[in-house]
């Protein structure tokens, strides 16, 4: 039988004063989703593949972490770190009332995930982490590094957004033309009500993430999800997960499932005719 998704509907979730923001889609009554984005992403980044998770039967919620999207921003700028994440996703779950989801996370929605599990083990059904791991490509973080909290010059049209966003994301996702920007600068940029087109997340997550300086060893955290089913999907150019490091993290999680997406760096968007089925086929099992 083929599953229908609802649209889309909007949640707010509270957290330490402040206002998270959601997307739900209501699928069916098998263990929901829970998506978490990446550093600088919001939930408009899984405005694809949610429904096609809700079609499979399940509820699917993405969530922009604070400072993202429409979620507040944080006067307390050293809160945007990944243990307060962890806060926030196990928040979302128990206003959903679920006991348990399983988590798909992108960058450092996967490091939010493992250590949820670390954390907090019997809410992580599963976890689905996009292209990340416990150990992290030095090129990688310094290429993050270079752009997170850089103020760059506001947009005055979305195909000027696209052509910004592009500047910055073209090695990971060569060759695509301006139909494949545009829609990644809406999901990327706000629209204000003069119409210019600004960065929608907070500058200050840069702050913290100099300031915070390295993350600590999450080898513990990734560990922690032996024996549960665990799918790493990785851009197959991508320089912040290196096969070498997936080869280590099948020998911390023996039962690991891993799928590489051709011509994609980081990070995929899951929307990849490689990393579709790879998670439909991991879900139909979760």
């Amino acid at each position: 039988m083929t599953h229908m998704a609802a649209p889309a509907e909007d949640r707010y979730f509270s957290v330490d004063g402040l206002r998270l923001h959601g997307r739900l889609w209501r699928g069916g009554a098998r263990t929901p989703v829970i998506c978490l984005p990446g550093l600088t992403r919001n939930e408009r980044d899984f405005s694809d593949f949610a429904p096609s998770v809700a079609a499979s039967g399940r509820d699917a919620l993405a969530l922009s972490l604070r400072g993202r999207g429409l979620s507040d921003r944080d006067p307390a700028y050293l809160n945007y770190q990944p243990p307060t994440y962890v806060g926030d996703a196990l928040a979302a779950l128990d206003q959903m009332a679920w006991e348990k989801a399983v988590f798909v996370g992108t960058s450092l929605g996967g490091i939010v995930t493992m250590l949820t599990n670390l954390a907090a083990p019997s809410r992580v059904a599963a976890a689905v982490i996009n292209d990340v791991g416990p150990e992290l490509a030095p090129e990688g973080i310094a290429r993050i590094a270079g752009y997170v909290g850089v103020k760059r010059s506001e947009a005055r049209s979305l195909d000027e957004a696209a052509e910004q966003i592009r500047a910055v994301n073209e090695p990971a996702f060569p060759g695509r033309d301006l139909a494949f920007w545009r829609p990644f600068a809406e999901r990327t940029f706000a629209k204000t009500g003069d119409g210019r087109w600004v960065l929608d997340y907070d500058q200050a997550i840069g702050r913290a993430l100099v300031e915070a300086g390295p993350a600590g060893d999450l080898w513990p955290a990734f560990s922690s999800l032996n024996g549960k089913p665990t799918l790493i999907v990785r851009g197959a150019i991508s320089d912040l997960l290196t096969t070498p490091i997936v080869e280590k993290m099948r020998a911390a999680v023996p039962g690991l499932k891993a799928v590489d997406v051709a011509g994609v760096g980081h990070a995929p968007t899951l929307s990849e005719p490689e990393a579709a089925r790879a998670i439909k086929e991991f879900l139909a099992a979760v």
